[in-house]
């Protein structure tokens, strides 16, 4: 996995690309919270995503519970078709 970020506008972009798993997911975690404890509006670019696992969907939700308590804006952009059909069985 691959995970960058960049500001743009009021947001930070947190890029994810590659497979989200079990193994590259405390990662993804890491780089949205620590943007969000920092107070930033947060969007989340999963356009590269090859694969995603429940943890990665975890480590989104979790940022999305964290941001909505910080009263944050927190949200999804370029979701891949591989992305986009594990959260739609996620809900």
């Amino acid at each position: 996995m691959e995970c960058s970020t960049r500001q743009e506008g009021k947001f930070m972009i947190v890029t994810l690309a590659g497979e989200v798993d079990l193994h590259y997911s405390p990662e993804a975690r890491k780089q949205i919270l620590a943007q969000l404890n920092d107070n930033n509006h947060v969007l989340v670019d999963l356009s590269g995503v090859e694969y995603i696992d429940s943890s990665g969907i975890a480590s989104l939700v979790e940022g999305f519970q964290l941001a909505r308590s910080k009263q944050l804006e927190f949200g999804l952009v370029g979701v891949s078709e591989a992305a986009r059909q594990v959260l739609e069985l996620a809900r």
